[in-house]
Protein backbone atom coordinates (compact mmCIF):
# COMPACT_ATOMS: atom_id res chain seq x y z
CA UNK A 1 0.00 0.00 0.00
CA UNK A 2 1.46 3.05 -0.88
CA UNK A 3 2.29 5.68 2.38
CA UNK A 4 3.74 8.56 0.34
CA UNK A 5 2.14 11.09 -2.06
CA UNK A 6 4.23 9.95 -4.34
CA UNK A 7 3.49 6.41 -3.93
CA UNK A 8 -0.63 7.14 -4.02
CA UNK A 9 -0.02 8.80 -7.29
CA UNK A 10 1.98 5.95 -8.76
CA UNK A 11 -0.39 3.60 -7.29
CA UNK A 12 -3.79 5.36 -8.52
CA UNK A 13 -2.94 5.45 -12.09
CA UNK A 14 -1.91 1.90 -12.23
CA UNK A 15 -5.03 0.88 -10.48
CA UNK A 16 -6.88 3.45 -12.80
CA UNK A 17 -5.00 1.76 -16.07
CA UNK A 18 -6.46 -1.61 -14.78
CA UNK A 19 -9.64 -0.64 -14.09
CA UNK A 20 -10.40 1.55 -17.48
CA UNK A 21 -8.79 -1.29 -19.86
CA UNK A 22 -11.04 -4.07 -17.89
CA UNK A 23 -13.79 -1.37 -17.88
CA UNK A 24 -13.68 0.14 -21.38
CA UNK A 25 -13.63 -3.61 -22.82
CA UNK A 26 -16.69 -5.18 -20.91
CA UNK A 27 -18.60 -1.63 -21.89
CA UNK A 28 -17.93 -2.61 -25.78
CA UNK A 29 -18.81 -6.11 -25.28
CA UNK A 30 -21.71 -5.66 -23.55
CA UNK A 31 -22.95 -2.44 -25.83
CA UNK A 32 -22.01 -5.14 -29.22
CA UNK A 33 -19.11 -2.85 -30.21
CA UNK A 34 -16.43 -5.08 -30.49
CA UNK A 35 -15.65 -5.67 -34.15
CA UNK A 36 -17.69 -2.48 -35.57
CA UNK A 37 -14.97 -0.24 -34.09
CA UNK A 38 -11.67 -0.01 -35.37
CA UNK A 39 -8.28 -0.65 -32.92
CA UNK A 40 -8.06 3.06 -33.02
CA UNK A 41 -10.80 4.50 -32.32
CA UNK A 42 -10.76 1.51 -29.04
CA UNK A 43 -6.85 3.12 -28.25
CA UNK A 44 -8.48 6.88 -28.80
CA UNK A 45 -10.99 5.56 -26.25
CA UNK A 46 -8.80 3.94 -23.56
CA UNK A 47 -6.47 6.94 -23.74
CA UNK A 48 -9.45 9.68 -23.44
CA UNK A 49 -10.65 7.38 -20.47
CA UNK A 50 -7.93 6.48 -18.42
CA UNK A 51 -7.60 10.48 -18.77
CA UNK A 52 -10.41 11.37 -17.21
CA UNK A 53 -10.56 8.22 -14.81
CA UNK A 54 -7.41 9.43 -13.49
CA UNK A 55 -7.92 13.27 -12.76
CA UNK A 56 -11.56 11.64 -11.29
CA UNK A 57 -9.50 9.22 -9.12
CA UNK A 58 -6.29 11.57 -7.72
CA UNK A 59 -8.44 15.06 -7.03
CA UNK A 60 -12.71 13.44 -6.18
CA UNK A 61 -13.21 10.17 -5.83
CA UNK A 62 -9.93 9.07 -4.13
CA UNK A 63 -9.96 11.91 -1.84
CA UNK A 64 -13.46 11.52 -0.75
CA UNK A 65 -13.55 7.71 -0.59
CA UNK A 66 -10.24 7.54 1.57
CA UNK A 67 -11.96 9.96 3.80
CA UNK A 68 -15.45 7.88 4.17
CA UNK A 69 -13.81 4.76 4.40
CA UNK A 70 -11.53 5.70 7.07
CA UNK A 71 -13.87 7.40 9.14
CA UNK A 72 -16.01 4.32 9.63
CA UNK A 73 -15.62 2.01 13.02
CA UNK A 74 -13.35 -0.75 11.80
CA UNK A 75 -9.76 -2.03 13.24
CA UNK A 76 -8.02 -0.12 10.80
CA UNK A 77 -5.04 -2.54 12.00
CA UNK A 78 -6.70 -5.34 9.88
CA UNK A 79 -5.25 -4.12 6.80
CA UNK A 80 -8.17 -6.56 4.44
CA UNK A 81 -11.18 -4.15 6.27
CA UNK A 82 -9.17 -1.50 4.85
CA UNK A 83 -8.69 -2.51 1.52
CA UNK A 84 -12.32 -3.80 1.08
CA UNK A 85 -13.92 -0.68 2.48
CA UNK A 86 -11.33 1.33 0.24
CA UNK A 87 -12.33 -0.59 -2.58
CA UNK A 88 -15.97 -0.08 -2.31
CA UNK A 89 -15.74 3.51 -1.75
CA UNK A 90 -13.72 4.00 -4.97
CA UNK A 91 -15.81 1.81 -6.81
CA UNK A 92 -18.82 3.02 -5.70
CA UNK A 93 -17.54 6.75 -6.58
CA UNK A 94 -15.61 6.02 -10.13
CA UNK A 95 -18.88 4.10 -11.55
CA UNK A 96 -21.11 7.15 -10.54
CA UNK A 97 -18.87 9.33 -12.31
CA UNK A 98 -17.47 7.22 -15.21
CA UNK A 99 -21.22 6.01 -15.60
CA UNK A 100 -22.23 9.10 -16.26
CA UNK A 101 -19.40 9.61 -18.99
CA UNK A 102 -20.84 6.34 -21.02
CA UNK A 103 -24.19 8.28 -20.43
CA UNK A 104 -23.03 11.04 -22.31
CA UNK A 105 -21.00 9.26 -24.76
CA UNK A 106 -23.96 7.20 -25.60
CA UNK A 107 -26.27 10.53 -25.87
CA UNK A 108 -23.96 12.45 -28.57
CA UNK A 109 -24.04 9.07 -30.48
CA UNK A 110 -27.53 8.79 -31.02
CA UNK A 111 -26.67 5.02 -29.22
CA UNK A 112 -29.01 5.52 -26.44
CA UNK A 113 -32.19 2.76 -26.21
CA UNK A 114 -35.73 4.17 -25.53
CA UNK A 115 -35.72 4.32 -22.26
CA UNK A 116 -35.45 7.58 -20.47
CA UNK A 117 -31.70 9.08 -19.54
CA UNK A 118 -32.63 8.61 -15.39
CA UNK A 119 -33.39 4.85 -16.63
CA UNK A 120 -29.94 4.75 -18.33
CA UNK A 121 -27.94 6.26 -15.66
CA UNK A 122 -29.45 3.31 -13.20
CA UNK A 123 -29.15 0.86 -15.61
CA UNK A 124 -25.37 1.54 -16.61
CA UNK A 125 -24.61 2.03 -12.60
CA UNK A 126 -25.72 -1.42 -12.25
CA UNK A 127 -24.46 -3.39 -14.81
CA UNK A 128 -20.73 -1.62 -14.09
CA UNK A 129 -20.90 -1.87 -10.82
CA UNK A 130 -21.56 -5.46 -10.67
CA UNK A 131 -18.52 -5.86 -12.91
CA UNK A 132 -16.46 -3.62 -11.17
CA UNK A 133 -16.24 -4.63 -7.70
CA UNK A 134 -15.41 -8.31 -8.08
CA UNK A 135 -12.70 -6.86 -10.79
CA UNK A 136 -11.89 -4.58 -8.44
CA UNK A 137 -11.47 -6.99 -5.69
CA UNK A 138 -10.32 -10.49 -7.69
CA UNK A 139 -8.00 -9.13 -10.23
CA UNK A 140 -6.97 -5.52 -10.86
CA UNK A 141 -6.32 -4.55 -6.97
CA UNK A 142 -4.41 -8.15 -5.97
CA UNK A 143 -2.29 -7.41 -9.21
CA UNK A 144 -2.20 -4.03 -8.88
CA UNK A 145 -0.75 -4.12 -5.14
CA UNK A 146 1.75 -6.92 -6.38
CA UNK A 147 3.43 -4.83 -9.17
CA UNK A 148 3.11 -1.50 -7.15
CA UNK A 149 5.31 -4.01 -4.60
CA UNK A 150 7.65 -5.47 -6.53
CA UNK A 151 8.10 -2.08 -9.26
CA UNK A 152 7.72 0.70 -7.79
CA UNK A 153 7.67 0.93 -3.89
CA UNK A 154 11.18 -1.15 -3.89
CA UNK A 155 12.23 1.53 -6.40
CA UNK A 156 10.67 4.46 -4.43
CA UNK A 157 12.60 2.95 -1.44
CA UNK A 158 15.89 2.56 -2.96
CA UNK A 159 15.96 5.57 -4.76
CA UNK A 160 15.94 7.41 -1.08
CA UNK A 161 18.43 5.65 0.59
CA UNK A 162 20.89 6.64 -2.38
Amino acid sequence: MPTTKKENFYFGLMMCFGMVVFMTFYNLFTHGLIGTISLNEIFTQLILVFIIASLLELFIVGPVAKKIALSLPFDKSKKVYVILSLAFFMVSGMVLFMSLYGLGTAYFSDSLIGESLLENYFSLIFRNFIFAFPLQLIIVGPLVRYLFTKFVKDKIVKESLS
